[in-house]
């Protein structure tokens, strides 16, 4: 069964954040043998979301948010999550 945890991060990340941008990318086959890969190889995504809810909030807070987002999805199926969060008009 192939794992759909790129997709939960999606639905979760959309319904949350309602972003005018969002890509999720998942990283797993790039730390195959890494000591915090799961035993079927994932856990490792890049998410890069833009979103009017981001507009003046922080990095740190922009991160706070995607992972409430994710709520315990994030703890128990992903190991490692690279974040880019930006506000529309951000580069």
């Amino acid at each position: 069964m192939p794992d759909d945890t790129a997709r939960m991060i999606r639905e979760a990340l959309e319904d949350a954040l309602e972003p005018v941008e969002l890509e999720v990318t998942d990283d797993s086959w790039r730390h195959a043998g890494h000591a915090g890969a799961r035993a079927h190889g994932g856990g490792h995504f890049s998410v890069r979301i833009i979103s009017e809810r981001f507009r003046g909030a922080s990095r740190l807070a922009r991160h706070r948010m995607v992972h409430a987002a994710l709520g315990d999805a994030f703890r128990e199926r992903i190991h490692a999550l690279s974040i880019t969060a930006l506000a529309p008009g951000e580069d």
